[in-house]
């Protein structure tokens, strides 16, 4: 039997502020957007560049719902994205306004960092060490 992780969804307050975030800072890739209008809903799955699992973007849409936008892991590090250059990354993302946590480590399993996406959801940025990707 052969698996993979597709999608992840993630809860956002507003589609098209997610999108913009997702694909204007953090570079990412807009693979569909599609109205759905059965639900009134967005289909909306972004990925980074490099491919691998992508990310839904599912806006809130009840009032239980709310309290999770930016709080989906309990303030731990919610997602793991992946780069092959985490200066050039880390660099890119500090001049276009994204908020680190924690200041890049340099570890015997790579270089890492904690930022926060625009909903204060904590994500790590790493660049594993060559033995251990």
């Amino acid at each position: 039997m052969t698996q993979k992780m597709a999608h992840v969804a993630l809860v956002v307050r507003d589609y098209d502020e997610a999108i913009a975030y997702y694909t204007d800072v953090l570079g990412f890739d807009l693979i569909e957007d599609t109205y759905q209008p059965e639900q009134d809903k967005r289909w909306v799955v972004v990925r980074p560049n490099g491919g691998g699992c992508s990310l839904v973007l599912a806006r809130a849409s009840k009032r239980e719902q709310d309290s999770f936008v930016g709080n989906q892991a309990g303030g731990r590090v919610f997602l793991f994205l992946q780069t092959d250059d985490f200066w050039r990354d880390y660099e890119a993302y500090k001049k276009r306004g994204v908020v680190f946590e924690r200041d890049p480590n340099v570890a015997e399993y790579g270089t890492v960092a904690v930022f926060q996406d625009l909903y204060g959801n904590l994500w790590d940025l790493i660049e594993f060490a060559a033995h251990k990707a």
